[in-house]
């Protein structure tokens, strides 16, 4: 049987667990649909998506059409979960993406939609809520393509719409979709120019360039009363593909979901791209060479997934055994590079104890969510006892605190979320101490040279030594120190863009007195090059100078255009900076950047400045210099290398010659 891994994405309210229901429903796989309002549909399973009404975390079901299995994957819907997003796009065959038809085209939709065309992506549009008063087919059509794409093709026309007897009627299809067709299409252009045009023609061509992510039905329905929904099933089996891959291959497949079983073991959601995968088989994960064994399979098909042998290519399954999995890791032989689509969390908090709690406990928790959140960055400063959290927004934020309330019955509280900034370096600079000389205690020679690169290019390490003349292990030392090193600038914020390079070495060999042991008095060690390193690599960043950068959002607002004259000194008092003004009729679109830390702020005050009518729609777009008030500092959470003497006291005890 075919499998088809697909993906329901959508701004958040638009209604994709209730279309996620009725499509089950539809199939034959449950007998009742589930209401997010009373809290029993199938996907949001944890108690806090059933409080809330919205999805957290994703979620996959399965369900047979004609003969291809769907293995339905429903994922969050509010920005601040985005990195949820993030994981399921990579395993996607095609998706549909949910646009309510009453709000029209959201901030959330534009950014979705984006990504999909960048992916290439095979997508189906699906209009919800046609039974909703105020809803909209014309002008939500006319906002697709203006917001979205051109490139659709309305797949039929929608009555009584704004009544429980809103109908979907099919329609024209691929008959009124020939110039969207022939843009891209030759074959169909010389038939229609030959008057050879019919239409089985028109629907072949629609479903090729459907399946090369050039145009995007568009199908109108309501989740709630069915409308529609048959018509998007049959667009789902006729227009997406099916998932390829050699069974017999080589084994490749990716992970993108980690949970914790009921014993706390660790279980990972992976789509298999090629080969199979059985129980008890030994298999390579990770960029490190790590290995594990499957010790049980569990392979998604007829609604949920069930216990199996084997998980085959196309298929979706939860793996138990690999204990240090992570999300991302590839299985076997990687496919590609895993690459994040979205940007990082720009925002940073301290998880402040409430009474009661241990802190080792609340340590050990925040560190599993991490594992379930790749993008939650965590931080620990030993010194404080404080852990620090990056976020995308202050939603996220509540999810977190009432995750760690629910699950591991920790109660606390956060400080003020900060921006989390960067440091660029401003010139060259380069430093080097010599073994026994100038009060270096660590029996190394080591010097650096440190130079800006191009945003975006990482952290390049070099060498301008032979790598034969010392062994390979201390150059090791140097680099992974080098790396680590620079998560903490001069101010303490990570410095992402350098080359870092290796001007000078020097070890004493391992020896001993005659007739006696090794004496590490004499013998240089990786830990003399660790101790080392981040003494040279601050002073070189001393030299060059680093300037501290800030995120920065570009922001879209429509609003009234009457508004404008409110809007405009709220803006300035934010630091945003507005670029560019449209007037259209009665609206006005303002688009520009404005501070990450200030987001949340702006799109607080927005509908008291807009008559409840405005629209904000951010994404991160760069990094800053601060050019306002004083330098941002970040507390430091290593041995302070700025500070010789405190570093050397707490790194080692042989200060002296």
């Amino acid at each position: 049987m075919h499998v088809l891994n697909l993906g329901i994405l959508a701004h958040v309210d638009a209604g994709k667990t209730s279309l996620t229901e009725r499509l089950l429903h539809s199939a034959g796989v449950i007998d009742e649909i589930g209401s997010v309002d009373d809290g029993n549909t199938r996907t949001d399973t944890l108690a806090l998506e059933r409080q809330r009404g919205i999805t957290i975390k994703s979620a996959v079901v399965s369900f047979p059409l004609g003969g291809v299995t769907v293995n339905l994957i429903d994922t969050p819907g509010h920005p601040d979960f985005i990195a949820e997003v993030e994981r399921v796009l990579g395993v996607l065959d095609g998706a549909v993406l949910v646009v309510s038809a009453v709000e029209g085209v959201q901030a959330q939709t534009r950014v979705l939609m984006r990504t999909l065309q960048r992916l290439r992506i095979p997508t189906l549009l699906f209009v919800n809520k046609i039974d909703r008063r105020g809803a909209g087919y014309e002008t939500v059509l006319r906002s697709i393509r203006a917001r979205l794409t051109p490139a659709i093709v309305p797949m039929g026309t929608a009555t009584g719409l704004g009544t429980r007897a809103a109908r979907c009627t099919p329609g024209p299809g691929p008959a009124a979709a020939l110039d969207v067709l022939a843009d891209h299409d030759d074959t169909l252009l010389s038939a229609y120019v030959e008057n050879t045009l019919t239409d089985a023609l028109l629907r072949t061509s629609l479903a090729a360039r459907t399946r090369e992510a050039l145009v995007h039905p568009v199908y109108f329905g309501s989740a709630v009363t069915g409308a529609g929904v048959d018509a998007l099933l049959t667009g789902i089996e006729e227009l997406l593909p099916t998932a390829d891959g050699e069974a017999d291959g080589p084994v490749s497949g990716t992970v993108f979901k980690v949970e914790r079983g009921p014993a706390g073991e660790k279980v990972a959601y992976a789509r298999m791209f090629s080969g199979t995968l059985r129980t008890r088989d030994r298999v390579p994960f990770g960029a490190d060479g790590a290995d594990g064994r499957v010790t049980a399979i569990s392979v998604f098909g007829h609604g949920t997934d069930t216990s199996g042998e084997a998980v085959r290519a196309g298929q979706i399954a939860r793996l138990w055994g690999l204990g240090d999995i992570r999300i991302g890791d590839a299985l076997g032989e990687p496919r590609k590079a895993y690459e994040h689509v979205f940007a990082p969390p720009t925002l940073e908090t301290v998880v402040v104890p409430g009474p009661g709690v241990h802190r080792g406990a609340l340590h050990l928790a925040l560190t599993q969510l991490a594992e379930q959140d790749p993008l939650i960055g965590l931080r620990h400063d030993e010194r404080r006892q404080e852990t620090s959290v990056s976020l995308y927004g202050e939603v996220q934020k509540e999810v977190v605190q009432a995750t760690l309330a629910d699950e591991y019955g920790l109660d606390v509280t956060f400080r003020e979320t900060t921006p989390l900034c960067v440091e660029r370096l401003l010139g060259t600079g380069q430093a080097v101490e010599f073994i026994k000389k100038d009060a270096n205690p660590f029996l190394a020679t080591v010097g650096l040279r440190v130079d800006p690169a191009p945003v975006g290019s990482g952290v390049v390490f070099r060498l301008e030594v032979e790598l034969g003349s010392m062994p390979y292990a201390f150059f090791k030392a140097v680099e992974d120190t080098v790396r680590a090193t620079l998560d903490q600038g001069l101010h303490g914020w990570q410095v992402p863009d350098c080359v870092v390079t290796m001007t000078h070495k020097g070890y004493w060999p391992r020896q001993s007195h005659a007739h006696q042991g090794f004496d590490k008095s004499m013998s240089s060690t990786g830990a003399d090059f660790r101790g080392l390193t981040p003494l040279v690599l601050v002073a070189a960043l001393r030299q060059a100078g680093t300037r501290v950068h800030e995120p920065m959002h570009r922001f879209r607002i429509e609003a009234p255009a009457d508004t404008l004259g409110a809007l405009l000194p709220v803006l300035a008092g934010l630091g945003a900076v507005p670029e560019t003004t449209l007037n259209r009729d009665d609206t006005c679109v303002l688009e520009g950047t404005v501070p990450a830390a200030r987001v949340h702020a702006l799109g607080q005050r927005l509908p008291g400045l807009t008559r409840g009518e405005g629209e904000l729609e951010s994404a991160f777009a760069h990094y800053a210099p601060v050019t306002h008030g004083t330098v941002p500092e970040r507390p430091r959470t290593d041995h302070n290398p700025l500070n010789r003497k405190e570093y050397l006291l707490n790194v080692t005890r042989r200060v002296g010659g």
